[in-house]
C-alpha cells in the first residue's frame, strides 16, 4: 500500500492515535468507576437504565462524558475554520488533547466524574480532527464503524478477488487490533500509575503531533 498523501491520513499517526484511543477508553473504565470515554453508545445505554431505576446521581455519570464528547467534537470543528497559520489545525487538537489530559492525571478517584468528562472531551476532538487513513473514513477512539468496513471490504474482495479490498479491509482490522492493543496496554498501566496512567496516552500523543510535521508541506495543502 502506497504512502498517504497527508501525514495526517498515514497509517503510522492512526497507530498512535488508535492505542491511545484504546488507552484511554480502558482508563477511564477501569480506573475511573466503570464509565466509557469513547463508546457513548455504552454511556447513553447506561444512563437510561440507571435513569428508569431512579438511580439519577449515577446517572449523571454516564451523561456528562456524552456532553463532553459532543462539545469536544464542536471545538475540533471550530478550529478547523480558525485561519490557522504556523501550525496544522490538527496539531492544535492534539496540544490540546495533550494539555487536558496531562490535568486529568492530577484528578482525584473522588473526581471521577470531572476526570471521565475531560477524558470523553479529548476522545471527541479527536474522533473529529482525524477521520480518513488513506482518504477512507475511520476511527480511532471506537471500533464498530472500522468492524462494519472492514468486513465490508473483505465480502468485497471474496467478491471481485480485487487486492485493493483485501489491504483496505486488513487495514481497518489492524486499525481495531491496535486500538485492543492500546486497552492492553492501559490496562497494565494503571495497575503500576494509578491516576495517572493517562500521561502514557499523552506520550502517544505527543509521538502524533511530531509526526505531523513529516511531510509538512502536504499537510499545509489539506485543510
Amino acid at each position: 500500500m502506497k504512502r498517504a498523501k497527508q501525514t495526517s491520513e498515514s497509517i503510522e499517526l492512526g497507530i498512535l492515535l488508535a492505542l491511545s484511543g484504546g488507552f484511554m477508553d480502558a482508563y477511564s473504565y477501569l480506573a475511573r468507576g466503570q464509565v466509557f470515554a469513547n463508546a457513548q453508545t455504552g454511556n447513553m445505554l447506561l444512563f437510561g437504565v440507571n435513569l428508569a431505576r431512579g438511580q439519577f446521581q449515577h446517572a449523571l455519570h454516564y451523561l456528562c462524558p456524552v456532553l463532553a464528547f459532543g462539545l469536544g467534537v464542536f471545538l475540533a470543528e471550530f478550529v478547523h475554520f480558525q485561519k490557522i497559520q504556523k501550525v496544522h489545525w490538527r496539531q492544535v487538537t492534539l496540544l490540546i488533547e495533550i494539555i487536558i489530559l496531562f490535568g486529568v492525571g492530577y484528578i482525584s478517584f473522588e473526581q471521577n466524574l470531572l476526570a471521565n468528562s475531560l477524558t470523553s472531551f479529548v476522545c471527541g476532538l479527536q474522533v473529529q480532527a482525524f477521520r480518513k487513513i488513506h482518504g477512507k473514513g475511520y476511527a480511532t477512539t471506537m471500533c464498530i464503524g472500522n468492524l462494519r468496513t472492514g468486513t465490508h471490504e473483505m465480502c468485497n474482495y471474496l467478491c471481485t478477488k480485487k487486492v485493493q479490498h483485501l489491504q483496505s479491509g486488513l487495514l481497518y482490522y489492524s486499525i481495531i487490533l491496535t486500538f485492543i492493543i492500546g486497552a492492553i496496554l492501559g490496562n497494565f498501566c494503571i495497575q503500576i500509575f494509578s491516576a495517572k496512567a493517562i500521561w502514557i496516552s499523552i506520550s502517544l500523543l505527543i509521538l502524533a503531533f511530531i509526526l505531523m510535521f513529516v511531510d509538512r508541506e502536504k499537510d499545509e495543502a489539506f485543510q
